[in-house]
């Protein structure tokens, strides 16, 4: 290991952490001194001192009530350092259809492929078949961390047997016992240990203790945020992959997460393949077969996944995406009418994120057949007042006239 190689590695991580958490108050504080910090954490990571921050614990309640430990951005650097040098050596061993923290793959390509597994299955719809979706309980909170750990490990060992020479192919600054060493200390570490919690505690009223990483046993569960866990759960579920694809010779299936599919022409097959996966699960993987989010439907009907509807030649977006976008346009309709019963003009800065905001939406549906449900929730709103929407309901604009009238009220 050289010094001057760690450290980028190091300096590239950061830029990577940074890159979807510009102007973070913890990404922030870190940029202040920058590269004091950074040579800290070499130094630390050289020294073997290093140690995950207490982690930020907090409620959300959108989509469903759920805890989150949200690290500290030095500790992202790390996750990124780890990610950067596993990513490629974990990606080898992975079957093509799994979808989730993968670069080039995604809910794009997963769902893409959903589509393409139920034509292929059903000679583009000519045939019958049947999909089965099913889904882990409470994956992160449930995952054993030693197992998990033993598991990178031997991925590693043997990664290394087969391919002695692959750090210095790579010019990795990064070295093995280095390495390690930073795998026992983000995967061992508790964030419910120390965390600063954030909230009322009125606010967790109601979350089952099986959610909540505080309860969790020792030695259990995974922050569902971090980049690492959502790396070390692709691997983790692995051997289901295999499992699914080579014991129960299922040819269409795929996985983003622990959300997955099985597409067959046989809906008797599929219903014999649960106990058999249940079994797998909680027997090699000591995790639970999600018993009310077990799907079972025939192709034609149309079948959800990753917030979509595959329908035969179509597509159509979740049920919670639409009443997302219907309840941020009520939203905004509300707020323009506040301004209009007030005579006051709204501040363009407003308009401007509430543009963001629409055309966030829009480009997610333009997926989808949505045009019509869109075009029709939104003339019944005040959106068209001060937003121009085209034909295609691609985008959102701010009227120029509107625009004018803001230049005009500053003078």
């Amino acid at each position: 290991m050289t010094k001057a190689n760690l450290l980028g590695e190091v300096f590239q991580a950061y830029f990577d952490a940074r890159r979807n958490k510009r102007n973070t108050n913890s990404q922030l504080a870190f940029e202040m001194n920058c590269e004091h910090n950074l040579v800290k954490l070499y130094e630390e990571i050289k020294e073997r001192t290093y140690a995950p921050s207490p982690a930020i614990c907090f409620m959300v309640d959108h989509p469903v009530k759920r805890e989150v430990f949200a690290s500290q951005f030095r500790d992202r650097v790390i996750h990124h350092l780890l990610y950067n040098y596993l990513s490629p050596i974990f990606d080898l061993k992975m079957i093509y259809d799994c979808y989730s923290c993968r670069k080039g793959k995604g809910t794009s390509l997963g769902i893409n492929r959903f589509e393409h597994h139920i034509r292929s299955c059903t000679d583009n719809y000519r045939q019958q078949a049947w999909v089965l979706k099913l889904d882990v309980k409470d994956f992160f909170i449930s995952i054993n961390r030693h197992k998990l750990y033993m598991l990178v490990e031997n991925t590693l060992n043997r990664h290394w047997k087969l391919h002695p020479d692959f750090d210095h192919k790579r010019n990795s600054g990064i070295d093995r016992d280095t390495l390690m060493y930073l795998l026992n200390r983000i995967i061992y570490w508790d964030p419910a240990d120390g965390c600063n919690i954030r909230g009322k505690p009125s606010e967790w009223q109601g979350l089952p203790p099986s959610k909540s990483l505080r309860s969790s046993p020792p030695g259990v569960g995974l922050p569902i945020g971090d980049l690492t866990s959502q790396l070390f759960s692709n691997l983790y579920l692995h051997k289901l992959d295999l499992f699914v694809k080579h014991t129960l010779c299922c040819k269409h299936y795929g996985r983003y997460a622990d959300d997955f599919f099985i597409v067959h022409p046989s809906k008797t097959f599929l219903r014999e393949q649960i106990p058999l996966i249940r079994n797998f699960l909680s027997q090699d993987l000591e995790l639970i077969l999600h018993p009310k989010k077990i799907y079972l439907q025939e192709c034609r009907k149309g079948a959800p996944f990753l917030g979509s509807v595959i329908k035969p030649y179509r597509r159509y977006a979740g049920n919670r995406s639409v009443k997302n976008f219907n309840r941020t346009v009520t939203r905004i309709s509300e707020e323009i009418n506040k301004y209009k019963t007030a005579n006051i003009l709204p501040d363009i800065h407003w308009l401007e994120q509430q543009r963001s905001i629409l055309n966030s939406y829009l480009g997610y549906f333009s997926h989808y057949k949505s045009r019509k449900l869109i075009a029709k929730r939104i003339m019944k709103s005040s959106l068209p007042e001060y937003f121009n929407i085209p034909a295609d309901c691609s985008r959102a604009i701010i009227r120029k006239y509107r625009l004018e009238e803001q230049r005009l009220s500053k003078k």
